[in-house]
């Protein structure tokens, strides 16, 4: 009797919708090939207002390249510098000012991570959209501040597109 029961309870119990089960795929928000070519312009454009001259690079959620935008001034070194500090900060979601100032010495020697400011997360209305990489300006107080600055600057040039496109 018992057999036959978890015969007829196994399929049952399979084939049957889970109460509060998770959806069968996920949506993701990506930046726009318009708005992230106006981010890595805007944020290179905020370096150049103070006179130095940079490589910004745009990076989706999954670190993935979608815009540079590079002063022709700009050392050659700072297009990968960008990339990479982009890519950590999409990758960890946190700015990598934060986390060259926190307790993230174990990654230091990560491929592909580098923990040196100037890599913002663009997480706009509660999403996440990406993160945007600086190089190229030099420190004021501690390494990669001016970077920051020009990511965060770049960052609010976009904000209001992406709020009232919800």
């Amino acid at each position: 009797m018992k057999r036959h029961l978890a015969a007829f309870l196994l399929p049952a119990l399979v084939l049957s919708p889970i109460a509060g089960a998770e959806p069968a795929y996920v949506t993701t928000r990506v930046l726009s090939f318009e708005l992230a070519n106006q981010l890595a312009v805007e944020s290179a454009q905020a370096c150049r207002k103070q006179g130095y001259q940079v490589t910004a690079s745009v990076v989706d959620r999954n670190s993935k390249l979608l815009a540079v935008a590079r002063d022709p001034l700009a050392g050659t070194h700072t297009i990968d510098v960008s990339r990479l500090k982009a890519q950590t900060a999409a990758s960890f979601q946190t700015s990598t000012l934060d986390m060259q100032e926190g307790d993230f010495d174990n990654l230091r020697f990560a491929p592909e991570v580098l923990l040196i400011g100037g890599g913002v997360p663009v997480r706009i209305g509660g999403h996440f959209y990406g993160a945007v990489g600086i190089s190229g300006a030099p420190a004021k107080k501690i390494t990669g501040d001016v970077d920051d600055e020009c990511a965060r600057a770049g960052i609010e040039t976009i904000r209001e597109a992406i709020e009232f496109a919800e």
